[in-house]
């Protein structure tokens, strides 16, 4: 009957907002309505896209490279792709190995969708990134949180993993430099974490973004394992919308089954830019080196204002800050800093039970917005002392 509402599917039911989209949307609300906000809740690097990319980009326009490509990607990019990870890993990967994607989320839904059946399970650590049980929902897949605490510096213990693995298991996620902790898993944990059995799906979309430690992919480890990865994060290509992602030679053919019939392909124009950027070393330095620099201020700031970080992260563009001592609600406390103190955070329990009482700052905006909001933040919680 026309006009009869109708009730979702338990399928999407079970997904969950990414609350920190909602607490983007309410900022921009404010900001409509005349309101200065300081933007600390999203993960988007406020440099512009490097001009190699650019360039690359507007001659492949020009060109009229606006159609369809290859299913897994032109080659130039999956070339350029498999010299980049031997160069910065070690390990050898073919091209036709590499899945070119629309962002790393299309690159984590076609693995979890290649690895895993409604009813099987994957697992994921907590606090963790908020996308990778949604995106396992939205496949039917079951979600296995494993405790990653700061006393094990946000990192997974692959005993506890050991024991979580049951024979629904069909995938370990893994995320290093990792959201929202910006810990980097060291090399012995991901080698130890490669032999528990099931296959590894490394999101590292935050690699080249290490400021202390080394960051090791997975792929030193195992050639074989899902490494996501893309241009959003250290190329500041957010609305380029490319990412890819490494398969093992068994599953490339029924990946690209799942590409074809879901995307077609990836932005044609915008492959040649990431081919580009790859060979781009000084403007992506000069973003490291401001993001190192943001990261140490911010730090400061927040041991002058009383904040606690239990850990310091040593990779991508956040902080962790424990609040525990004000709040057992993230979300309502990120919504009244954003009303009362015009600073928009990431509250903690989007990132899962572990991160509740907590809030994630991004520092991938400038010092003077970084000096601003913290300023406001702290101003915030002195007057909820009195």
């Amino acid at each position: 009957m026309i006009g009869v509402v109708r009730p979702p599917s338990n399928r999407s039911a079970s997904v969950g907002h990414f609350l920190v989209m909602e607490v983007l949307e309410r900022a921009q609300q404010l900001e409509l309505e005349g309101h200065d906000v300081v933007h600390l809740e999203v993960g988007e690097p406020d440099f512009p896209t490097p001009s190699a990319a650019v360039l690359a980009g507007i001659s492949a326009l020009r060109s009229g490279r606006t159609h369809y490509t290859h299913s897994l990607g032109i080659p130039t990019l999956r070339e350029a792709i498999v010299r980049s990870i031997s160069k910065e890993t070690g390990a050898k990967v073919p091209p036709d190995r590499v899945v070119v994607t629309v962002g790393s989320s299309a690159a984590l839904l076609l693995a979890f969708a290649a690895l895993a059946d409604p009813g099987d399970e994957i697992i994921v650590s907590d606090p963790g990134y908020p996308c990778y049980a949604n995106i396992a929902r939205t496949l039917g897949i079951g979600v296995v949180p494993v405790p990653a605490p700061a006393t094990n510096g946000y990192v997974l213990d692959p005993a506890d993993v050991r024991r979580a693995v049951t024979k629904r298991t069909k995938a370990i996620v893994v995320n290093s430099p990792a959201n929202p902790t910006g810990a980097v898993t060291p090399g012995d944990v991901l080698s130890d974490l490669c032999a528990i059995g099931p296959p590894i799906v490394s999101d590292e979309i935050y690699a080249g973004l290490t400021y202390e430690g080394e960051h090791r992919s997975v792929l030193a480890y195992d050639t074989d394992a899902f490494c996501v990865s893309g241009f959003s994060k250290r190329y500041a290509m957010t609305g380029w919308r490319l990412g890819y992602v490494t398969v093992p030679q068994a599953l490339v053919r029924q990946v690209q089954a799942m590409q074809q019939n879901l995307y077609i392909s990836p932005p044609d124009f915008g492959q040649f830019a990431a081919a580009a950027v790859l060979d781009e070393h000084d403007e992506v330095a000069h973003m490291r080196e401001a993001f190192g620099q943001r990261r140490s201020f911010l730090l400061d700031e927040l041991e002058r204002i009383g904040v606690r970080v239990p850990v310091r992260p040593s990779g991508a563009f956040y902080v962790f800050c424990d609040l525990t001592d004000r709040t057992d609600d993230s979300m309502a406390l990120a919504l009244d800093i954003l009303h009362r103190a015009h600073v928009a955070v990431a509250p903690g329990i989007d990132f899962g039970r572990g991160g509740e009482g907590h809030v994630r700052l991004s520092y991938a905006t400038s010092l003077d917005r970084i000096s601003e909001g913290v300023r406001r933040l702290g101003d915030y919680l002195a007057d909820q002392r009195r």
